[in-house]
């Protein structure tokens, strides 16, 4: 089916909130925008969006404020080969063409000109260790997880981890380390017959640790950060754009957030004593980053571990505070977080990736 471009326009006053919902819809990372008549204005990609958030600016500001107001662009009529080999320089995902005027006629996606298994346009080497935890029962997903545990849930032909894992190949990540308990057997009985071409050292945890108690067998064994992910949820973007926010800011543990816009779909009334109305709110909209689940830590962090003890991720992130450490937040688009850990969310997942 053709594409439809004006899925991917959008125009210079439209709101950096509307931006976001459009590219969670086209599922796609980049829009261009364009005047009235279709001329190439500017790009703005997700990256974009989140430097203004972390700029402090307003969602509610305009997209002409926070795009590229110079993105490259290729005449009607351009060589294939040599777009080919501007893909593959640049990193872009998506070129507009254009005419002598600058209208938009039609936007070439990296995908329409590679095979799926060339060279992804974001392979980078990503400095850092990547622990998956995937000792968890997987309660949410009762009753499959009762005989299947959480990690080999399957997503098509394949398992919830393997998916996971094949992302972080693609930054040339080819050791892992798994954190184990619920069906630990199974998930090591999986690998021991799977055909890999990388490796994987097991945590293996003898009572529950919580999300992050593990991390104390690691202790004396990193010299890097260590990126940690729960093995029932898939973060589409740049692993090494959120460990150089990491490291650029200083921080001794840096999370993902996704951006979450949810519509009440009431009118809301607040009230004074008595029951007077104060203000009413006709389907109100708001926003908030919640944690995806994935986090980037300083080894010198697991000191701060108790060890053999049931600890959270939300325990350390209090201590590193309290101790005066900084926390960051890498905000992301919504359509870049797949949570896999509870039924909706999983069939949701199915039909995202058309399975």
């Amino acid at each position: 089916m053709q594409k439809k471009i004006d899925d991917y326009l959008i125009h210079p006053q439209e709101s950096i909130k509307t931006a976001m919902k459009q590219l969670d819809i086209t599922h796609k990372k980049i829009l261009f925008i364009v005047d009235e008549n279709q001329n190439l204005l500017g790009s703005l990609t997700d990256g974009d969006i989140r430097r203004w958030i972390l700029a402090g600016n307003n969602l509610e500001s305009i997209v002409k404020d926070a795009c590229n107001p110079k993105p490259f662009s290729v005449i009607k009529g351009f060589d294939n080969q040599l777009l080919r080999k501007v893909f593959i320089k640049e990193k872009y995902s998506a070129i507009p063409v254009v005419d002598s005027n600058g209208k938009i006629l039609d936007i070439v996606f990296w995908e329409e000109l590679f095979d799926p298994l060339e060279l992804s346009p974001q392979l980078k080497e990503l400095n850092c260790h990547v622990l998956i935890m995937a000792g968890g029962q997987g309660t949410r997903l009762d009753p499959f997880t009762k005989i299947l545990p959480k990690p080999l849930m399957p997503i098509g032909d394949k398992t919830i981890i393997e998916l996971i894992i094949a992302k972080f190949q693609n930054f040339s990540i080819n050791h892992f380390f798994i954190s184990i308990n619920y069906k630990a057997n199974m998930i090591k009985l999986f690998f021991e017959e799977l055909n890999r071409n990388y490796s994987v050292e097991y945590i293996e945890e003898t009572k529950k640790l919580g999300t992050i108690g593990s991390l104390t067998f690691l202790k004396g064994k990193l010299d890097k950060p260590i990126l940690v992910t729960n093995c029932d949820i898939i973060v589409d973007i740049d692993y090494t754009e959120f460990l150089e926010f990491h490291e650029k800011n200083n921080f001794d543990i840096s999370l993902v957030a996704s951006l979450i816009n949810y519509k009440i779909p009431y009118g809301i009334c607040e009230i004074e004593t008595g029951g007077v109305l104060k203000y009413f709110t006709e389907k109100p909209e708001y926003s908030f980053l919640a944690s995806t689940g994935m986090y980037i830590i300083n080894p010198s962090l697991i000191e701060l571990i108790p060890e053999n003890t049931f600890y959270h991720v939300t325990h350390l992130i209090e201590k590193v505070r309290k101790n005066g450490g900084k926390v960051g937040v890498f905000p992301i688009n919504e359509n870049s977080w797949l949570d896999i850990g509870e039924w909706n969310e999983y069939k949701k997942t199915l039909e995202r990736l058309k399975i």
